[in-house]
């Protein structure tokens, strides 16, 4: 069996054209492997096809042309055995505000046909943090509950794999980190999370392996750490011994700016033989340095030169 939990090969999909909406192409030859066992985050701007990729594999939308493959199910072949491999988190909350949790889990799971015996209604809530509120009515959660409550429902029937459509979309940072954990927590347990954000932040903090979709079309896709070494630019500021008026000669190549009164910063690529230069530069003038600092890249430098190559 495959190493990976989801395989989409040369997927597309073309919205036709209704009325005064001209045909629209969403997904354009999109390849992905996302392994099991791991955290995969697919990252994008608003409409650059990431729910569009989820929908398809749940069901929701039909594809264009291509190939995917769930938990070793072909979604058209396979189609029951694909939809029990994954648990879908929408963006949007739906709930019924008349039941309880407890109510709502115990429908859901005979939806799905899971043997009263292997029903896990408690065990859910207790893992997202509603053991408590196991009798409370929906209505009365807060919106981090219901949250939530949608995960524990994606769970019911013990999919191997949990989709996450922007699971913290316009929610505060301390209810975005009490999700995070309750990802981090399934995941422990063996589960494959597949979670799509448009917060850098999030995938940085979650995601062992992470695409970026643009348009569209996969315009990365490799691990984290590797995603991260790819910026073309890193940032490093001196702090000098003395006051100074005037850049030191030499630094012209390096986009130096002044900082205060003591202090340069310069721009420069790692793949070149720079830092040395710039001390050279600075010390033929006669100063000493006393400090060094150096920004590292984060994901969103990452992301906004893939996604501004292809803009």
């Amino acid at each position: 069996m495959s190493e990976n939990a989801i395989e989409i090969r040369g997927l597309n999909k073309t919205y036709k054209a209704s009325g005064k909406a001209k045909e629209k192409v969403a997904l354009k030859s999109v390849d992905l492997e996302i392994p099991k066992g791991s955290i995969f985050g697919l990252l994008g701007p608003n409409g650059a096809g990431k729910s569009t990729i989820i929908n398809i594999m749940a069901g929701l939308v039909m594809k264009t042309s291509g190939n995917v493959s769930i938990w070793g199910n072909d979604i058209d072949k396979n189609v029951r055995q694909a939809k029990s491999s994954i648990g879908v988190v929408p963006q949007e909350i739906n709930y019924d505000p008349f039941f309880t949790p407890r109510g709502l889990l115990d429908i859901q799971a005979g939806l799905y046909g899971v043997p009263k015996n292997e029903i896990r209604t408690m065990e859910l809530l207790k893992l997202v943090g509603l053991e408590e509120q196991a009798e409370s009515y929906t209505r009365s959660l807060s919106g981090g509950m219901r949250r939530r409550l949608m995960v524990a429902k994606a769970m019911v029937h013990t999919p191997p794999i949990l989709v996450l459509d922007e699971p913290t979309a316009g929610v505060d940072i301390e209810l975005r980190k009490e999700l995070w954990a309750n990802v981090k927590a399934l995941n422990k347990q063996g589960v494959t999370v597949l979670l799509t954000t448009h917060y850098l932040e999030e995938a940085e903090e979650l995601c062992d392996y992470i695409a970026i979709i643009n348009h569209g079309e996969i315009v990365a896709c490799e691990e984290k750490e590797t995603l991260l070494s790819r910026i073309d630019q890193k940032e490093i500021t001196f702090r000098l011994d003395k006051e100074f008026k005037d850049i030191p000669a030499g630094l012209e190549g390096f986009k130096p700016q002044k900082q205060g009164r003591r202090s340069i910063k310069c721009s420069y690529s790692p793949h070149e033989e720079a830092v040395g230069q710039m001390l050279s530069a600075i010390q033929d003038t006669g100063y000493s340095i006393v400090d060094i600092s150096t920004d590292e890249s984060d994901l969103e430098d990452v992301f906004l030169q893939l996604t501004s190559k292809r803009a």
